[in-house]
């Protein structure tokens, strides 16, 4: 129900906002509008208020929303009212109007990463946990337990580092864009520093997921290797393991966090099956010795072990605030990165450079609504400013069902001098109908695969 709840609220909230850039634009341009609606299909409410000549609606349908302009294109307009109509309007005010719409989507983001910096957000510590095996962190000279205090991508001056969702976003954007990224960490006590560069430049990658950060090595912030919830049936409650349990050793291996434990529990699976492992916890002040075999399961195509446990205690957190100019201003920035990354990786979808597997449709966002909802109101925030920079971009895109396909035509009015013919017109609309529909068809498919899959 929350999940449900979330994801209407979102949408409503993003549609109207958009739809809002619309209409206050049209009606300072001196455009009259017929009906404002949130919503398509049947209409659920319906209010006009007095004196306006526009007609408020919220419709059953939420994936969308319009506004509805006097325009001699759509019907015949009197001839005392023709100066109000949409298309009799200069070639400025039609795109200030359509442009509108967009734009007001990442000025909300704005505020809202604003709002989110202002008041404050709790984020793991940037400390990192041991390196993955081989990867490009272990090779850098990563052992785990190291603070990470600035860092930059080449050749940018480096900037403090405030939490290790700061690290996180630097990492993936040097990743994309293969530049490297140099770290500032701190080691043992903190008095002693030292640089490591992690080299992005020739490990350029097209993806943000799960595996870009494994082959990084920096999956998440250290952890202490305590035991979270033993869930019935699986290889932990066998072995007599319980929440709370600290783990020192596996084996002969001693166990410093809950990273270096859980990739240890991954390994311990092979396709010839698991492995019997002796692990030593200390419980309530006494040290057990327990004979654990791991359950193997098959994740992506890879055999790995499962205990049926959550391991590792939540990691140190921290609460990143800052004040109104500095909040505004990393509001601003925050928003300008991730509608770049997102420009990037459509581009990149587009050459058949990144998956088509990145389009997310309904489905994947409902979820992160009621994920992100489930965890507060910062982190519900932090996903409406997300979604709202997405779907801002999105509007952009020069497909002729999109704002962005208007303003293609305008472009074109501009450059030219006349308008895109209604034969052409047709033409590119039923273009952008297909294109936006494979679209769909494709973001529903992913959906529907991480679902079933």
């Amino acid at each position: 129900m929350l999940t449900i709840l979330a994801f209407v609220v979102a949408l409503a909230l993003l549609i109207a906002v958009h739809e809002y850039g619309h209409y206050r634009v049209a009606v300072a341009c001196g455009v009259k509008v017929l009906r404002f609606s949130v919503g398509f299909g049947q209409t659920l409410l319906r209010w006009q208020p007095k004196g306006s000549p526009t007609e408020f609606v919220i419709a059953a349908f939420p994936l969308g929303g319009y506004v509805r302009m006097l325009d001699e294109r759509e019907a015949p307009v009197p001839p005392h009212e023709r100066h109000l109509a949409f298309n009799n309007q200069s070639l400025a005010a039609r795109s200030a109007i359509v442009a509108a719409g967009p734009l007001v989507n990442l000025l909300l983001a704005v505020v809202l990463y604003s709002v989110v910096n202002w008041t404050g957000v709790q984020q793991a510590s940037a400390v990192l946990a041991s390196p993955i095996a081989g990867s490009m962190a272990e090779r850098s000279g990563l052992t785990g337990g190291e603070r990470v205090l600035r860092a930059a991508m080449e050749p940018d001056a480096e900037g403090d580092v405030a939490s290790f969702d700061d690290l996180r976003w630097l990492l993936a954007q040097g990743a994309l864009k293969g530049r490297d990224v140099r770290l500032v960490v701190a080691t043992g006590s903190g008095s002693t520093t030292r640089d490591i560069t992690l080299g992005f430049e020739q490990n350029r990658s097209d993806d943000v997921d799960a595996g870009l950060f494994r082959r990084i090595g920096i999956v998440g912030p250290m952890t202490r290797p305590v035991l979270g919830e033993v869930l019935p049936g699986g290889a932990a409650l066998a072995a007599g393991l319980r929440e709370g349990d600290l783990v020192l050793a596996v084996g002969a291996t001693g166990i410093v966090d809950g990273q270096q434990l859980r990739e240890l529990i991954r390994a311990s699976a092979t396709d010839a099956g698991p492995a019997t492992t002796t692990w030593t916890v200390e419980r309530a002040g006494r040290r057990l010795e327990l004979v654990v075999r791991p359950q193997a399961v098959t994740e992506a195509g890879q055999t790995i072990g499962r205990i049926g446990a959550y391991v590792g205690a939540p990691p140190q957190v921290v609460t990143v605030r800052y004040g109104p100019v500095d909040g505004l201003w990393k509001g601003v920035v925050r928003t300008w990165e991730v509608s770049a990354l997102t420009l990037r990786m459509i581009g990149r979808m587009v050459v058949g450079e990144a998956s088509l597997k990145n389009l997310n449709g309904p489905l994947t966002i409902a979820d992160y609504a009621g994920r992100s909802a489930s965890q507060g109101l910062t982190q519900y925030l932090l996903f409406l400013a997300l979604i709202s920079v997405s779907l801002g971009i999105l509007n952009l895109l020069p497909l002729p069902v999109l704002d962005g396909g208007h303003l293609m035509y305008y472009l074109w009015e501009a450059v030219t001098g006349h308008s895109v013919t209604d034969a052409w017109m047709q033409r590119l609309q039923r273009g952008g109908v297909a294109v936006l529909l494979l679209m769909m068809g494709i973001a529903l498919y992913n959906d529907l695969t991480r679902i079933l899959g």
